[in-house]
């Protein structure tokens, strides 16, 4: 096999392997009409995933339907515009959100084990797409572990921090957000899921522990549930979460994840 022959070979089987752009058809100095026409459309759709209004209404309708309550909630961004001009305020809940969380306060000192955010974050699209299908899984797998689950909380304008102010009303122990990630230009429906124990404002990003790529042509909410449960059970053993949460199957401190 020549040179030639086994270079176009080998880049043909790359192309089975992703969705990136690599090895795209050319025009004489340039790449074709259909390639560049295909980058078009992925860019509309990257920034449509961005765009889209959050309907949060239907995410808890859907949450009803599965008798699971929820509660909605809002960003101190009080809109799209401010929201991307903004990320400080999609970090805090406006006040009347602060308030109504208040009133789902348990009366006694232990609080919820678990409270977890379905947020629009930068991709409302990946929301609509799988948020549900994740919940779906990880009741499911979570069940015989009888955590005490606050309502589910739906946030819009939200970033992945405003779930610790969210925990810290509810005094969860651990908080999960399902979030919108900033969309690619192969992956505009792409979710996330941060975990956090202890859940308190000022946490960094160090103290969290993430889930990426859950979408249909990644990894699947089947999986994602089963990780994000072995995360959750660690973290409860260990009390703690984020760079000291290992999740390279080596065993830490009595636990293999």
């Amino acid at each position: 096999m020549n040179r030639k022959l086994k270079s176009h070979y080998d880049l043909t089987q790359l192309k089975q392997l992703t969705p990136a752009r690599i090895g795209l058809a050319r025009a004489g100095s340039s790449i074709s009409t259909h390639e560049m026409l295909a980058f078009d459309l992925d860019h509309a759709q990257a920034r449509d995933a961005v765009h889209l209004p959050f309907d949060s209404a239907a995410i808890g309708s859907r949450l009803d339907e599965r008798q699971i309550q929820s509660i909605c909630v809002h960003s101190a961004a009080a809109d799209r515009t401010t929201y991307l001009q903004r990320p400080d305020l999609g970090r805090q809940l406006d006040d009347p959100s602060r308030q109504r969380l208040k009133s789902y306060q348990l009366p006694d000192k232990e609080g919820y084990d678990l409270a977890m955010v379905i947020a629009d974050g930068l991709s409302t699209r990946a929301i609509h797409s799988n948020a549900i299908a994740l919940i779906d899984c990880f009741q499911k797998q979570s069940a015989a572990y009888g955590w005490r689950w606050a309502p589910i909380v739906v946030a819009s304008q939200a970033r992945v921090a405003l779930a610790d102010e969210i925990g810290e009303i509810l005094n969860a122990r651990l908080t999960v957000i399902l979030i919108g990630e900033r969309p690619g230009l192969s992956s505009a429906d792409s979710m996330g899921i941060y975990l956090t124990y202890a859940p308190r404002i000022g946490h960094t990003d160090a103290q969290r522990n993430c889930i990426s790529n859950i979408r249909q042509a990644g990894l699947s909410p089947e999986k994602a549930a089963r990780q994000l449960q072995v995360l959750i059970s660690a973290a409860f053993k260990l009390g703690l979460s984020g760079v000291n949460l290992k999740t390279d199957k080596q065993s830490q401190q009595g636990i293999t994840i």
